[in-house]
């Protein structure tokens, strides 16, 4: 999912990780962060503890980067019923 966006987008990525122990530890909760596993685009954390969907985490991104939303696919069957 990140490489496409990576092509798509330009915006550098930070990946970071570390054993489940140390995101237990009183001095992870005392930073404030996430919880593991998290996506956070600049301060705002899009999920965590969860998987996320493609189309949240690029929203997320879009507004980071200062983008328009993107607008929702409709399938056939919702355009031929004018939903």
């Amino acid at each position: 999912m990140l490489p496409s966006l990576g092509r798509k987008y330009e915006f550098e990525l930070e990946y970071i990780s570390k054993p489940i122990a140390a995101y237990q530890t009183d001095e992870y909760f005392e930073l404030d962060l996430p919880v593991a596993p998290a996506i956070m685009v600049a301060e705002e954390i899009v999920v965590e503890g969860s998987d996320v969907a493609d189309a949240a985490l690029e929203a997320a991104i879009r507004r980071h980067l200062g983008l328009p939303e993107l607008e929702e696919k409709k399938s056939f069957l919702s355009r031929w019923l004018g939903r």
